[in-house]
């Protein structure tokens, strides 16, 4: 006996899962969108989005305007090489926004689960999932179990419970160490810098004073609120998972020691403790569907080897899966063209982004020594051709179709590679 039943179950009410929830609410399905807490709540997370992903906002119906609480952004500003700072917009393209938005996970996680709710999906919060419910004789999942002792099934589940994932592991999925692993952390600070219009990143960071110190692993950014506070915080990317020995939140705090006193990244205004997340990246958990068990977001390592970047990804996939499932149902789900339809998801985001991950992997094992960074930064970033081809690549910014030698460039690379 159940709890509930519904046609499709998505574990997770982040970026990915509630993404999902939309999209299979508008497809007719009836959607259980479980959250293990209850909102608002927060993660981790550095509260940037770039244009792929605000593209995803819009795609959904979001007012994603200034008086809708949104900060608007119009590229970034790179440290590195020189005291002075680049700016580099967001490039203009036709299949993406000339924009990027700032909003805090808190306020941002909740919006769209209460979208998934306009559309028609059921949330359920406090619904901490435990693991699967697994038949027996088929061996494909039926449901899950959370650990206050509620049952739910249905004949698929979406998978959207992070880097953890504790539906995938019950099914027998594991990371795969050889990918590469990022961890990020970050914190708050007030300070006069939080009406920033530019997402900042620092591609060099000192453990003293610039250029007389040892640099230090990663990439650090500020991104302003709007608020009064500023989200402050560094990531690294290892090759392989193993390779993450790191103290980043005693990086953080000698990197910080060293910023321009006027603005304010001192302990005394500091709001909120450092916390820190693991970014799992380039697919580092296969199959993305087996045995009626889908996963999207950091369940399946969706996160960008090249910049870290993991929610425009989620939601993408979230649309994706839609897909998938409203057609397996539309078969009939256990037929063989429902399991057709269902093997499509995993081809397509190998189709999608499997190149492109893949030269990010290539990208990771470069720029794993800060002296590398360091001639990348010195020698390239003075030249604006090569930093506007640049932002496209690492933002994963470039039109498909009838873009310029640049978008052309990167996409026959993403595409002549093996995918990831």
């Amino acid at each position: 006996m159940s709890d509930e039943h519904a046609d499709v179950i998505v574990v997770g009410a982040g970026p990915a899962g509630a993404t999902a929830a939309c999209w299979l609410a508008d497809r007719g399905l009836s959607v259980a969108l479980l959250e293990k807490s209850r909102f608002p709540r927060d993660k981790v997370c550095g509260d940037g989005l770039t244009p792929r992903a605000t593209k995803q906002l819009l795609r959904l119906g979001i007012d994603v305007s200034e008086e809708a609480g949104w900060l608007h952004n119009k590229g970034l500003r790179v440290y590195g090489g020189r005291a002075e700072p680049f700016e580099l917009p967001w490039p203009e393209l036709a299949e993406y926004p000339s924009f990027g938005l700032v909003r805090k996970r808190a306020d941002f996680d909740e919006l769209l689960a209460r979208r998934a709710v306009e559309r028609g999906a059921t949330l359920y919060e406090e619904a901490n999932v435990r693991g699967a419910v697994i038949d027996d004789r088929s061996g494909r999942i039926t449901g899950v179990t959370t650990k206050d002792g509620r049952t739910f099934t249905a004949p698929l589940v979406v998978a959207a419970d992070g880097n953890s994932s504790p539906v995938a592991k019950s099914m027998g999925l594991l990371k795969d160490a050889k990918r590469p692993m990022g961890v990020a952390c970050r914190t708050y600070f007030t300070s006069p810098r939080h009406d920033d219009d530019w997402m900042e990143s620092w591609l060099e960071l000192w453990d003293g004073k610039p250029g007389e110190s040892n640099l230090l692993p990663g990439y650090g950014w500020i991104f302003g609120m709007g608020d009064g506070t500023c989200n402050v915080g560094l990531g690294t990317v290892a090759s392989t998972a193993t390779s993450q020995k790191l103290n980043y939140r005693d990086l953080l705090q000698r990197w910080l020691a060293n910023t321009p006193a006027e603005w304010s990244f001192t302990p005394d205004n500091q709001v909120g403790g450092i916390a820190s997340a693991a970014l799992p990246m380039a697919f580092n958990r296969k199959p993305a569907y087996t045995r009626g068990l889908l996963l999207i977001g950091d369940s399946g390592g969706m996160v960008s080897p090249f910049n870290g970047e993991g929610i425009p990804y989620a939601m993408e996939a979230g649309e994706a899966v839609a897909d998938a499932v409203a057609r397996a149902h539309a078969e009939g789900v256990g037929t063989t063209a429902a399991e057709k339809a269902l093997a499509g998801y995993p081809a397509r985001l190998a189709h999608e982004w499997g190149g492109y991950f893949r030269l990010g992997q290539v990208f990771v094992k470069l720029i794993e020594h800060p002296q590398v960074m360091r001639i990348c930064t010195r020698y390239g970033l003075p030249r604006p051709t090569l930093m506007r081809f640049t932002i496209k690549l690492l933002a994963h910014l470039y039109d498909t179709r009838e873009g310029d030698w640049m978008d052309r460039v990167i996409h026959s690379l993403s595409r002549v590679v093996p995918a990831a």
